[in-house]
């Protein structure tokens, strides 16, 4: 076997501030015990996002289709639209996973104010435009940290450069 050290790629990424999104959500919405978890919809109301070189309003009418597993992990997977202040519409499919001590979790599930530094909950935002002004957001990656409140959420996305 070669004792060599498998060489890194030269260059390290880093994080450049997007924005900030404050979304509302309605109540859960249970499904049930399901065969990967129980499953809960959570409907996006709206809310406003905030950053640099784009801001505008979330739209209502995407949700949040989440599993929470057997060990405890909720996988979230949500979709949404963007409106910026120009007019742009912008897609978004959000992926991640939220996780954390039971106590904290329950805290978190009854709409307590919960330090976001308690529980991990990260994500990784996709986006789809057709606009002109907004494309180079078809070629980005990017990554986001949350914090869950009781009738929103506060999420903070990076692009990664």
């Amino acid at each position: 076997m070669n004792k060599e050290p498998v060489p890194k790629v030269s260059v390290e990424p880093t994080l450049r501030f997007l924005y900030s999104s404050l979304i509302t959500v309605a109540k859960p919405l249970p499904v049930g015990q399901g065969p990967y978890g129980e499953r809960r919809i959570i409907n996006i109301t709206g809310g406003v996002f905030d950053g640099p070189r784009l801001s505008g309003r979330v739209l209502p009418g995407g949700a949040d289709w989440q599993i929470i597993r057997r060990d405890g992990i909720a996988e979230l997977e949500a979709r949404y639209t963007l409106e910026t202040n120009d007019g742009a519409l912008i897609y978004i499919y959000n992926r991640g996973v939220r996780h954390g001590p039971k106590e904290v979790i329950e805290r978190v599930a009854a709409g307590e104010k919960v330090d976001p530094r308690e529980y991990y909950f990260r994500t990784t935002p996709f986006f789809e435009t057709g606009s002109p002004e907004y494309t180079w957001l078809n070629g980005i990656v990017a990554v986001a940290v949350g914090e869950r409140r009781a009738s929103e959420v506060l999420i903070t996305t990076y692009e990664v450069t």
